[in-house]
C-alpha cells in the first residue's frame, strides 16, 4: 500500500500528485516493489532489507540518497502472549524527497512531534524519534505486566507466570539487541550528517536523538537484569513452596499411618491383649490419638 504526502504550511498534507514529498510504502507487493527500483534507483535487495524483521540496522550512502535500516518495536497484540516483537524499517533520504518502507501498517506520522515539520529531513529525524518513544512505552508496559506477575507468583506454583516471565526476558533481549544497533547507526549518521543534508539545528536534534537512545538502551539492559534476577528469584521462591508443601504432605501421611499401624496390629486375626476386655475399642482409639501427638511433638521438638 503506497501513501503520498507533500509538506504545506509546514505540516504533511496527503496528495495524489506524481511529485511528492514524503512517500510511504506499507508492506509493498511486487509490483510496488519493482515501482521503487525502477523510479527510485533502489535495489531489491536493499528493499527486502527494509521488510526484513532479522536485518541489522546500518547506514548506507548512494550518490543520490542515503539508506537507513532502523530497527522499532512492533505494534502490540494479545496474540503475542506478551512476546515483544522487532521489525526493520527502510528510509531512503534524498535532498527533497524521502521514501520509508514498512512491513506492517502503523501510524507512522502520529502524535505532536508531526504538527509542524520544516522539510524532510526533519521528518526523517522524527521518524527516528517515534521509534524510540515507541521502545519506551513498551518497556514501561513490560515493567508493569512484570510486577503484576510478580504479585501473582506470590502464592502460586503455577509454572504459567514464570513462563510468562521468561517471555517478557526473552522480549527485552530483542530490544536490547535492536536499540544498541540503532545507536551504533544513529552516531554514524551524526558524523556523516553532511551527506544527510542536516543543517545545525537537525544536527542539534539528532544529537538530542542519540541521547534519548542511549537512555532507552539503559532503561532495557536494567529491565532485562531486574527481569533475569527476578526469575532467578521466583524460581527459588517456587522450589521452597513446593518444598514446604511435600513436608506438609508427609506430615500428613506419617500422622495417617500411625495410626492406621496401631488399628492393623489390633485387627490381626491371632489372639492378641485386650481381645477379651470390654473397653478394648475405646483403648485402641486412645493408642491411636496417642501415636498421633507423639509424632506431632516429636515434630515440633526437631523444628522440621
Amino acid at each position: 500500500m503506497a501513501k503520498k504526502y507533500n509538506i504545506e504550511n509546514n505540516r504533511l498534507v496527503k496528495t495524489d500528485a506524481e511529485n511528492a514529498a514524503v512517500y510511504l510504502y506499507t508492506a509493498p507487493d511486487a509490483r510496488e516493489q519493482k515501482f521503487l527500483t525502477d523510479n527510485f534507483d533502489i535495489d531489491e535487495h536493499t528493499v527486502a532489507s527494509a521488510l526484513d524483521p532479522e536485518e541489522i540496522a546500518r547506514i548506507e550512502f548512494r550518490p543520490s540518497y542515503a539508506v537507513m535500516i532502523f530497527k522499532r518495536p512492533k505494534n502490540y497484540s494479545s496474540k503475542d502472549r506478551l512476546g515483544f516483537k522487532v521489525a526493520s524499517m527502510g528510509m531512503f533520504l534524498y535532498e527533497n524527497k524521502i521514501v520509508v518502507v514498512l512491513s506492517d501498517d502503523i501510524p507512522l506520522f502520529d502524535g505532536k512531534r508531526f504538527e509542524s515539520v520544516a522539510g524532510v529531513q526533519e521528518v526523517f529525524l522524527k521518524i527516528i524519534y517515534n521509534a524510540i518513544w515507541h521502545y519506551l512505552e513498551h518497556l514501561r508496559v513490560i515493567t508493569l505486566i512484570s510486577e503484576q506477575i510478580e504479585n501473582k507468583m506470590t502464592e502460586s506454583t503455577d509454572n504459567k507466570y514464570l513462563l510468562n516471565l521468561l517471555s517478557l526476558e526473552k522480549s527485552l533481549v530483542y530490544y536490547v539487541n535492536a536499540i544498541t544497533s540503532n545507536g551504533f547507526v544513529l552516531n554514524r549518521a551524526l558524523s556523516l550528517s553532511q551527506k544527510l543534508w542536516l543543517n545545525e539545528d537537525q544536527k542539534e536534534i539528532l544529537e538530542d536523538i542519540i541521547v534519548e537512545n542511549n537512555q532507552c538502551q539503559k532503561q532495557a539492559e536494567i529491565g532485562y537484569d531486574i527481569l533475569a534476577l527476578l526469575i532467578e528469584a521466583r524460581a527459588n521462591v517456587i522450589n521452597n513452596n513446593l518444598n514446604i508443601l511435600i513436608k506438609k504432605l508427609t506430615t500428613i501421611t506419617i500422622c495417617l499411618m500411625l495410626p492406621s499401624l496401631v488399628v492393623a496390629l489390633f485387627s490381626m486375626n491371632v489372639r492378641i491383649p485386650l481381645a477379651e476386655h470390654p473397653h478394648a475399642f475405646l483403648i485402641i482409639c486412645i493408642l491411636a490419638a496417642l501415636s498421633v501427638l507423639g509424632i506431632i511433638m516429636f515434630w515440633k521438638y526437631k523444628k522440621w
